[in-house]
């Protein structure tokens, strides 16, 4: 599989874009994968947790702080998260800084529309509450994080 960069379609802009590079159907369900890019300061994903794959997080350029469980650590160019299964996660770029991650779901899960859904969502054409009635389709479940909100 080869997924050329001008091609590949992005969701989203400034301050957050979504390059969607392979979804789980072309993956043969191995992985899904996106790169996502926040302007400054830019929140990258709510808390969440997926409970049948994990999550990577490479970055490719940046800093951002990442929710793992209770802890914030704050991440940087070449390093490597993996967030395991059902263990609450989100990300955001840092106070003062961009962010550039390359994000890979294993098992994969089709998870194109769900970006897409997010830019409706942005975009008015559907209301934010729209995003719970498909957390199973998605595997990909909101809670609360006393850590992620009193980071700052």
């Amino acid at each position: 599989m080869l997924v050329r960069d001008a091609e590949a379609e992005v969701v989203g802009g400034d301050p957050v874009a979504v390059k969607l590079l392979a979804d789980s159907s072309a993956s043969g369900g191995a992985l899904s994968t996106v790169r996502v890019t926040l302007g400054e300061g830019a929140d990258g994903a709510h808390p969440h947790v997926h409970h049948n794959s994990a999550e990577m997080f490479y970055f490719l350029d940046g800093e951002a702080e990442v929710l793992s469980g209770d802890d914030v650590v704050t991440a940087g160019r070449g390093d490597l998260i993996i967030v395991p299964p059902d263990r609450p996660h989100a990300f955001a770029a840092a106070p003062g800084s961009t962010a550039d991650l390359l994000i890979v779901i294993t098992p994969g899960v089709e998870r194109f529309e769900y970006f897409r859904h997010l830019q409706r969502i942005r975009l008015g054409e559907v209301t934010p509450e729209s995003i719970l009635e498909v957390q199973d389709l998605y595997d990909n479940h909101f809670l609360k994080s006393t850590a992620w909100e009193s980071r700052h």
